[in-house]
């Protein structure tokens, strides 16, 4: 995984008044932890920033002020729900060679046996271990010939070397469903019958 390289600056001002003020200038307030240490309140800019965010578990080589770098993973990101602008986010410190425990999305290729069944994504996320350099983006999983009744546990699933599960092995990923033809509820049958009858 590539590392995103940020500038970003140490905050003093708190709130939502000086959080507005940081976003009309296009940066996003966040906050920086882990390892122990105190939380480092960061602005940061807007546009690098929804970028490097396009790649999940993204690695971010942050310079601090200009002082110091660090090397961080988002946690947690807020969005505007409606007009989609980052508002906040916090980031977590990582080491090099440290493992780190983050979720990656699970891609799906091949068909279902004929029939009209459904793929049901239990977990469209698998909770890995990885190395914090090392972060895949994703693993992908057959489903060619699965019919009703079949599944893909989470050891099925072949992760990318240095990558281990954070659940347990005969956690349910994906399971085929039957499709079923919509049915009018019994109490609605019963009263259809009851004005026919009278």
């Amino acid at each position: 995984m590539s590392e995103v390289k940020i500038s970003a600056a140490t905050r003093t001002e708190f709130g939502k008044g000086a959080a507005r003020r940081i976003r009309r200038e296009d940066k996003v307030p966040g906050v920086l932890y882990g390892h122990g240490s105190d939380p480092v309140h960061l602005t940061l800019p807007g546009h690098d920033l929804l970028m490097a965010l396009r790649t999940l578990n993204v690695l971010i080589a942050l310079d601090i002020d200009g002082k110091s770098n660090e090397l961080a993973i988002p946690k947690s990101v807020q969005r505007d729900p409606l007009k989609g602008f980052l508002e906040h986010v916090d980031l977590q410190l990582v080491k090099r060679g440290e493992q780190v425990t983050v979720e990656i999305p699970v891609h799906t290729e091949g068909e279902l046996a004929p029939g009209g069944f459904l793929l049901e994504h239990v977990l469209n996320a698998l909770p890995v271990e990885a190395e914090a350099t090392h972060i895949p983006e994703s693993v992908t999983v057959s489903i060619e010939g699965l019919a009703a009744g079949d599944s893909v546990l989470a050891k099925d699933i072949k992760l990318p070397k240095g990558t281990t599960l954070t659940v347990e092995d005969d956690t349910v990923v994906l399971q085929v469903l039957a499709a079923q033809a919509e049915e009018a509820p019994e109490g609605e049958e019963a009263a259809e019958e009851e004005a026919a009858e009278a």
